[in-house]
C-alpha cells in the first residue's frame, strides 16, 4: 500500500494558522502510515516554534521531495514580513503563494490532499488577490464549473447554494440550473467522498416559512418546489423546509446533509453546533481540500492558545474521502 500524502498550507501568517499546523501535526506528524509537507517560510515556522515546540522530525526543502528523508517537510516560501494580529500585503501574498503551491502539487498527484489554514479576504484585498476565498481559488485553478462549499461533522453535514454573495443578490441566483448542479454535486460527494450509498438531502426554503405558499415571496413556489420535483437524480430530496422550524425541531438528524440557500442560513446553526470541531471541504473538485471552519483569530494570533480541535478535524476528514475515494473508484 503505498504512503499518503498530505499538505497543510500556512493560512495568513499573522493569524493562527501556522500555530494550528504545527500543533496538528505534533498529534499525527510521526504517525509513519503518512508524509506531510507543510507549505510555510522558515521565519514563519520557526517563529512560531518558539511558542509551539515540533513533536516531530522535519527538515527543509527548496521543492516537492517525495523521498525526503523525515516525515514532515517544510516546503519553504519566500520570507514575507510578519505582523501578528492584522491583515497585511505580505500576509495576503504568503497565504496566497502557500495555497497556490499545494493545489500546484494536488493537480500533479504528488500529494493526496490539501488541508488549508485559515486566511483573511481583506490581506487577500491588499495583497491585489482578487478571489473572496479559497474556494473560488480552487475552482479556477482546477478549472471545476461545478462545485459546492460544504461542512462536515458528526452532528451534521450542511451544503451551501450560494456562497460569498451579498444578501440582495441571493434571490436572482437561484435558479432551477443552479439548483440541479448543485444537488448533482452534493450526491456524487456523498456517495463517493462520504459513503453514503442512498443520500436523504434536506433542502431549506429562502423566505420566512419556506414562502409561506407565495404570502411571504414567490422563490419556494416558482423556482424552489418544482425545481426539486424535476430533479431527476437518484437521491431522496425533502423540502423546501422553514429554517427557523427545521432547526428548531432538530430535523436535520433526519437527514444525511442540509443544503441551504445562502451563507449565513446554514452557518449560523453549524458553527453553533460544531465550532472548534467543523470541517470545510470543497465538494466537486478533482482534487481534495478541506479547512477548519473558523477565521484567521487574529486577536490570539502569536499568544499559542490556538485551539487546533478543528483543523485536526479537518485532517481526519481528507484521510476519510481519500480512503473512500479510492474504495468508490
Amino acid at each position: 500500500m503505498m504512503m499518503k500524502k498530505y499538505l497543510f498550507t500556512s493560512g495568513d501568517i499573522n493569524g493562527i494558522g501556522p500555530e494550528i499546523v504545527i500543533k496538528t501535526l505534533n498529534e499525527i506528524g510521526n504517525l509513519r502510515q503518512y508524509k506531510f509537507y507543510f507549505a510555510c517560510s522558515p521565519t514563519v515556522f520557526y517563529q512560531t516554534c518558539k511558542k509551539i515546540k515540533p513533536k516531530f522530525k522535519f527538515s527543509f526543502s527548496e521543492k516537492y521531495n517525495p523521498d525526503s528523508p523525515t516525515p514532515v517537510t517544510i516546503l519553504k516560501l519566500k520570507n514575507y514580513k510578519i505582523s501578528l494580529g492584522k491583515p497585511t500585503m505580505s500576509s495576503g501574498k504568503s497565504a496566497y503563494d502557500s495555497i497556490k503551491l499545494a493545489v500546484h502539487l494536488a493537480i500533479e498527484r504528488q500529494i493526496d490532499a490539501i488541508v488549508t489554514a485559515p486566511i483573511s479576504k481583506i490581506a487577500l484585498n491588499k495583497a491585489g488577490i482578487e478571489f473572496p476565498g479559497h474556494t473560488e481559488m480552487l475552482a479556477e485553478w482546477t478549472k471545476s464549473k461545478n462545485f459546492v462549499m460544504t461542512f462536515l461533522s458528526k452532528k451534521m453535514l450542511a451544503a451551501l447554494l450560494t456562497i460569498h454573495e451579498p444578501v440582495k443578490n441571493i434571490s436572482r441566483l437561484i435558479t432551477t440550473k443552479k439548483i440541479h448542479s448543485v444537488l448533482d454535486v452534493i450526491t456524487n460527494s456523498l456517495k463517493i467522498d462520504l459513503d453514503i450509498p442512498q443520500p436523504k438531502i434536506a433542502i431549506l426554503g429562502l423566505n420566512p416559512h419556506a414562502g409561506e405558499d407565495g404570502l411571504i415571496g414567490n422563490e419556494e413556489k416558482d423556482i424552489i418546489i418544482p425545481t426539486l420535483k424535476s430533479y431527476a437524480g437518484n437521491v431522496l430530496i425533502e423540502g423546501p423546509f422553514s429554517p427557523d422550524a427545521f432547526f428548531a425541531n432538530r430535523l436535520y438528524k433526519n437527514y444525511d446533509l442540509v443544503l441551504g440557500m445562502y451563507h449565513d442560513q446554514v452557518l449560523i446553526p453549524f458553527k453553533y453546533m460544531n465550532f472548534g470541531v467543523g470541517v470545510n471541504y470543497t465538494a466537486g473538485l478533482p482534487i481534495i481540500r478541506t479547512s477548519p471552519d473558523h477565521g484567521v483569530a487574529y486577536d490570539i494570533a502569536g499568544k499559542g492558545i490556538a485551539d487546533s480541535s478543528s483543523m485536526l478535524e479537518a485532517f481526519r476528514y481528507a484521510n476519510k474521502i481519500v480512503n473512500n475515494r479510492h474504495k468508490n473508484a
